[in-house]
């Protein structure tokens, strides 16, 4: 399987974004795009698929679960495995998560030090499948 190197983080929240996007390059090495709303990140996922989609989950509009959905109706962007990043934890909800597809959840608010190393967690899930 492949390395992971390029994520899109679809956040609504300018700070959050800057905050896991300097996390994600400085600490983790990670090349980060970031989208701000569900449609923006379809679409910017659509034009340069990237390793995984990290996804916030309440955002105006289309929320991240939304945008998962239409995500995989997209032939590209059908295997690009998806993490949810929410402070929507309950049990339900994260099973839910994981229902659509997603290959884990990252509960907020995040510890920017470790956020690289959860992703990394989650994404070596996947290479053992």
């Amino acid at each position: 399987m492949a390395d992971l190197h390029r994520i899109l983080y679809v956040e609504d929240d300018r700070d959050i974004q800057l905050v896991a996007r300097l996390a994600l390059e400085a600490v983790g090495g990670f090349e980060v795009r970031l989208s701000s709303s569900g449609e923006e990140g379809l679409a910017e996922a659509i034009a340069d698929p990237p390793d995984l989609l990290l996804l916030d989950v309440m955002m105006p509009t289309m929320d991240g679960p939304s945008t998962l959905l239409a995500m995989r109706e997209v032939e590209s962007l059908v295997d690009v495995p998806a993490v949810f990043i929410t402070a929507k934890v309950q049990p339900d909800e994260v099973e839910y998560y994981i229902s659509l597809g997603a290959l884990g959840v990252i509960p907020k608010p995040f510890d920017p030090m470790t956020l690289a190393d959860q992703i990394r967690a989650i994404w070596q899930t996947r290479q053992t499948d």
